[in-house]
C-alpha cells in the first residue's frame, strides 16, 4: 500500500501538533496539511487529496459536521473521515456517523490507537466503540425509514450470497472471518462487499449498518426477491458484534 495521506483539522493548534507528531513517527504515514476550521479543510482536500481527515466536531466558521456533509456528499470517491471528540457519548458523534464519517477517535486516544484508527478506515474498514454502537443501533431502532434512499430497494438487486455477506458485515465481521464462514476466498468476498456498496449506495461499512438498521435489517428472512436465489449456508452462529482488545468494534 502507498503512504497514508492524512489532513487534521483542529481549531487548537497544540492538538494538531500532538497528532502531527505522532503521524510523522509512523512509517507509510504522511501529514499532508492542517487546517483550523471545515472550510479550510474542504479547500485542503481539493489541494493534497489525502486519504484519511481526522477532523474536530466545535470549530469556527464551519464546523465538522457540515464539512464532513460536504466531503461526503452523494457518495462521490473522496476522503475517509475520522471523527475527533471528547466523548463518546457526543450528542454529535451519531450525526457525524450518518453524515458519511467512517469512524471516531477520542482525543485522549494514544498514538497507537491513533496509527491503527488511521490504517483501518484507510484499508476500509470502520471503527465503531462499542458505546457509539450501542446508541446507533437505539436510534434507528427508534426512528423510521428516511425515504427512498434508504426504502431497502437495494436489498431486492442482492444476490443471495451478497445478502449473506451483508448480513455478516452488519453483524460486525471482517472479510477474513466471512470468508470463513462462507467457506470462500477473500478475494471473493471482497468482490461481493464491493458489489453490495455499488447495489445500496453506501461508501464503507458503517453505512452499511446505517443502511441495515433504517431498513429493520437484520431479520431472520431474506427481502423480497432474494430468498429464491442460490445462496450459501452459514455454517458458524454469528454470536455478535466482534470486538478487539482495547473495547473498540472493528467492522
Amino acid at each position: 500500500m502507498d503512504e497514508i495521506k492524512i489532513l487534521i483539522v483542529d481549531d487548537q493548534p497544540l492538538v494538531r501538533h500532538g497528532v502531527g507528531s505522532v503521524i510523522a513517527d509512523e512509517p507509510g504515514m504522511i501529514m499532508v496539511g492542517e487546517a483550523g476550521n471545515g472550510i479550510e479543510a474542504i479547500r485542503d482536500v481539493r489541494r493534497h487529496h489525502p486519504d484519511v481527515v481526522l477532523m474536530d466536531i466545535n470549530m469556527p466558521r464551519m464546523d465538522g459536521l457540515e464539512a464532513t456533509r460536504q466531503l461526503c456528499a452523494d457518495g462521490r470517491p473522496g476522503p475517509k473521515v475520522i471523527i475527533l471528540t471528547m466523548y463518546d457519548q457526543d450528542e454529535h458523534v451519531f450525526e457525524a456517523l450518518r453524515a458519511g464519517a467512517s469512524g471516531f477517535l477520542l482525543k485522549e486516544s494514544t498514538g497507537t490507537q491513533l496509527v491503527e484508527a488511521v490504517r483501518a478506515v484507510a484499508s476500509g474498514d470502520a471503527l465503531l466503540s462499542p458505546t457509539v454502537t450501542r446508541m446507533l443501533i437505539r436510534e434507528f431502532v427508534r426512528r423510521p425509514a428516511l425515504g427512498p434512499a434508504t426504502d431497502g430497494t437495494g436489498l431486492a438487486a442482492l444476490t443471495g450470497r451478497e445478502y449473506d455477506v451483508f448480513l455478516l458485515l452488519v453483524q460486525g465481521y471482517n472479510n477474513a472471518e466471512i470468508a470463513q464462514h462462507l467457506v470462500l476466498g477473500e478475494s471473493t468476498i471482497k468482490s461481493h462487499v464491493q458489489h453490495l456498496y455499488q447495489k445500496l449506495g453506501v461508501r464503507d461499512r458503517v453505512q452499511v449498518v446505517i443502511y441495515a438498521y433504517e431498513n429493520g435489517i437484520p431479520s431472520a428472512s431474506p427481502p423480497a426477491g432474494v430468498e429464491d436465489r442460490p445462496r450459501g449456508e452459514i455454517k458458524v452462529p454469528i454470536p455478535g458484534g466482534r470486538q478487539r482488545p482495547d473495547g473498540f468494534l472493528v467492522s
